[in-house]
């Protein structure tokens, strides 16, 4: 169990509000991704699923949308959470690895479009951000 404790006195990690009801649709009700984003736009987990699956099916310009949708949505949502544009944003909390996921999505479908200044910057804000979603996520 990590207690998420920065030793060198940085800021505090972020962690995300909890919303239980697009889990329980995504997990329980087998709502689609696109349904959930549509009912839970602020949920950045949906839009990396989409972006996955876009880019698993060799849509990357639709990948790209999808990930910078969500990573947007999660600043916003880090911002609302105290979040001053540094510092610990956890992976082993839930409610956080979706804006982590469309980070590593917008770094991917990036670097799949040759912009490849904006992929070693988010790559780089991943590693950052958290470095468990870094080794994670970087494939």
């Amino acid at each position: 169990m990590s207690i998420h404790k920065n030793l060198l006195g940085g800021p505090e990690p972020t962690l995300l509000p909890e919303e239980e009801q697009p889990y329980r649709m995504l997990g329980e009700e087998s709502a689609s991704p696109t349904q959930v984003a549509a009912a839970f736009p602020t949920f950045s987990l949906a839009w990396a699923m989409l972006a996955d699956d876009a880019f698993g099916a060799g849509r990357t310009v639709e990948s790209y949308a999808y990930a910078r949708t969500g990573y947007h949505r999660g600043l916003d949502a880090l911002r609302r959470n105290g979040w001053k544009g540094h510092g610990p944003v956890p992976w082993d909390h839930r409610a956080n690895r979706g804006f982590l996921r469309c980070l590593a999505a917008l770094a991917r479908a990036a670097d799949a479009i040759h912009e490849t200044e904006e992929a070693n910057r988010c790559w780089e804000f991943l590693k950052d951000s958290s470095p468990e979603a870094y080794t994670e996520l970087k494939q």
